[in-house]
Formats: structure tokens, sequence, C-alpha cells
């Protein structure tokens, strides 16, 4: 009869003996597969969490609280930089930091929420180039600030620069060129101006349409979509010669359709804030041209935009059938408010 103690021993190839389990499973391996379970279970729920976005915030409230933290006193053109101020804050300080430039998981698995930062980061770079080239200026000769001037080129860093230096150090190097030129601008002797004017806004919403448009056009390229291109020349135009046209299909591809639709979400989330605070320091420009309706009905589109996913994907069915598709969805909120937009831009721009 065979000893019992060899259950539990097995000759190696050396002949020597191994201790196994009395199934025979070495207790090693099934250690590891334990601890490796255990940690892709954490990084999965910590992924999960970090890629809530940010809800949105009370734009006004918030000034409020940090004029009167920092006792400043709020002038025209505190509401805009405060607000920039903090849609930056928040990107470099929601759940998980930020992310873009993760070389390590959880961060470096994630792609929804790098593209919500970029999306955002849009924005950020829009209209800190028009603070330091347009509100900040009494006319296209006058100096720029100097503050502003040292500022905005850092919002425009790699955003995925992980060291030498960090995206997170310029960005932050940003905020504080900002909050120095706010310092100046709520001073009691103002040292800084800000210029309220139909123009500098108009100006500005120029280049928040063309963003627009251009992401309405990616997102409605997610079920293809056949675009004409023609070889018309200005010697073609001038003689009267009809031009060849080509069809095109144009079409996302596939692993880049939640890319897009978190970008624009991204880029509907920093503007709606960013429109509150227009609302507040252009309110006389606004009103003078009939437009502040117009400004609130842009800001209830893009809030829109920011309804809960509860997918758990981007789903992308074709635009009659059975499953929905997200990206056309946020399209035509993303074109409705360009449209109105594109309005506001004929308001300002009449007498």
């Amino acid at each position: 009869m065979l000893d019992w103690k060899n259950r539990f021993r097995r000759l190696g190839p050396s002949g020597s003996a191994t201790t196994v389990g009395t199934n025979g499973r070495n207790p090693l391996l099934l250690t590891l597969a334990v601890v490796i379970g255990l940690y892709l279970l954490v990084v999965l729920v910590i992924g999960w969490y970090w890629s809530r976005e940010p809800d949105l915030f009370p734009v006004q409230q918030h000034v409020r609280e940090a004029a009167e933290g920092s006792q400043r006193q709020i002038v025209r053109g505190y509401t805009t930089v405060e607000t920039l101020k903090r849609v930056v804050s928040t990107l470099l300080d929601k759940p998980g930091g930020y992310l873009t430039n993760d070389i390590a998981p959880p961060g470096l698995w994630l792609d929804n929420m790098p593209s919500w930062e970029y999306g955002v980061l849009v924005q950020v770079r829009d209209l800190s180039r028009a603070l330091r080239k347009d509100f900040a200026r009494s006319q296209s000769q006058s100096t720029e600030d100097p503050d502003l001037a040292k500022g905005e080129p850092l919002f425009n860093f790699d955003n995925r620069s992980w060291v030498l230096p960090a995206t997170e150090t310029e960005y932050r190097n940003g905020i504080r060129f900002l909050d120095r030129y706010l310092e100046r601008l709520s001073d009691p002797a103002p040292k800084a101006q800000f210029y309220a004017r139909a123009d500098n806004l108009n100006n500005w919403l120029g280049d928040t349409a063309t963003r627009l448009g251009s992401l309405s056009q990616r997102l409605s390229a997610s079920v293809g979509r056949v675009r004409l291109d023609s070889n018309a020349t200005p010697e073609m135009v001038n003689e009267g010669v009809v031009p060849e046209v080509e069809e095109r299909r144009m079409e996302t591809p596939w692993l880049q359709i939640d890319n897009v639709f978190y970008e624009a979400r991204g880029q509907a989330w920093a503007l709606s804030h960013l429109l509150r605070a227009i609302e507040v320091d252009f309110a006389d420009v606004l009103a003078k041209k009939n437009a502040t309706v117009s400004v609130r009905q842009i800001i209830r589109e893009l809030e829109a935009a920011q309804e809960p996913l509860w997918s758990p994907m981007v789903l992308n069915g074709s635009g009659y059938g059975v499953l929905a598709n997200h990206s056309l969805v946020m399209a035509n909120y993303i074109s409705r408010a360009n449209a109105g937009i594109i309005d506001l831009r004929n308001l300002l721009s009449q007498g």
C-alpha cells in the first residue's frame, strides 16, 4: 500500500522532492494568480472612479466665494478670468488628477477621460488667447498685458509631457499668471484692463463657432457621410467651366468614435461655464444688442450635452437603426449651439 505522504510529495526532474497541494496545484502560482486578480480588480474600480466627469459648478457663486476669500473686488472681467482659472484647476485637480500624460495604470489604460481633458483644454487655449489678444487690449496697436503674455503660451504646452517639465507644472504656472493679472485688474487703482466690447466678444465667438462646427462634422462621421469635393480653380471659375465633382466617404475610425464623443463633452462642459461668465462681464453689451436670451439658449444646449451616459459604452447604431447613436445625439446639441453662436455674432455685428 502507498504511503499517504506520497499524496503531498512528487519527485522533481532532478529527483528532488517537491511539495504540492492536495489537488496537485503549486501554492506559489495560486497565490500569484490571486494577487494579480485583486490588483486588476482594484485598478478597474479606480479607473471607473477616475473616468467620472466633473459636475457643473455655479459660476457666480464660485466667483463671489473666491473674491471674498482673496479679499478682492469684483470688477468687469473678474468673472471671466476667475472662471477660466476654475476650469483649468478642475482639469488638474479632479479625481485622478490630470490623466493624459500618465505612464502607469490605470491612467495609462484610460482614453475617455484624456479625450475629455483635451476638449476642455481646447476651450481654455482659445479664451486665454482671446484675453491676451483682444479682451485686455484697447486696440490692435496697444501693448499686451505682461502677465497674459507669459501665461497664454503655457496653456499651449505639450499636453502629454510627463516630466522635464510636466504638463501639470506648466498649466499651474499659467493659472498663477492669470491670478496675477486678476490681482492687478481688481486693484482699487487698476493696473490692468478688461475691455468688454462687442467686437472683442465677436472675435472669440468666431473661434468658438469654428471649433463647434468641426466637432459637429466629426461626430456626424461616426456612421459615415458622403462629401463632395471639386477640383475648381480660380481660372475655371472666371471662365465659367463646370468643375468635376468627386464623392468621398468620410467615416470616423471605429476606435476613435468614443474619443471624439468625449472630446465634444469636454468642450461643451468648459464652454458652458465660460459663456456664463461672459454673460456677466458683457451684460451691458448683450443687453444693448438684445442678445442675452441668445446666450442663455446656447448655454442650455451645451448643458443638455452633459446629460449622463447610461450606456457602459458609446453606442454607434445607424441613424434609424435599433441601437442608439450617441455621437449623432451629441452632434445635434453641438450643431444647435453652433447655430446659436452664429446668430449671436450677427446680432453683435449689427449697429
